[in-house]
């Protein structure tokens, strides 16, 4: 699969993402199918974070435990907040509450 191509698949899932839910990468290269394809997904999505103007709700992609492992790439704790602006409840400090907010990509 082509790079731009690739980018671009992740790109269009991630804007589907409802607000005041999350996804994993996991379910998002599972939806694409790509069995292995979770660490590309947090690729494709830190390349999108790394762009201040770009509008895609990248903070609503955690991994498969809930952990906001992105929010590195965001600056201070924008991530964290944009989730808890949504609504978006936490079991520990960085850890979304997946049981109440997770969604998958095949709801859309």
């Amino acid at each position: 699969m082509e790079r731009v191509d690739y980018f671009e698949r992740v790109r269009e899932v991630v804007e589907l993402i409802p607000y005041g839910k999350v996804t994993t990468y996991g379910a998002i290269a599972q939806f694409l199918g790509l069995k292995s394809g979770a660490r590309m997904v947090g690729w494709a999505c830190n390349t999108g974070t790394a762009d201040p103007m770009n509008p895609l709700p990248y903070h609503r992609v955690v991994n498969r435990n809930g952990e906001l492992t992105g929010r590195f790439h965001f600056p201070g704790d924008v991530m964290k907040e944009r989730l808890e602006d949504e609504g978006i409840t936490f079991k520990k400090e960085f850890q979304v509450d997946l049981d109440k907010h997770l969604w998958f990509p095949s709801e859309s």
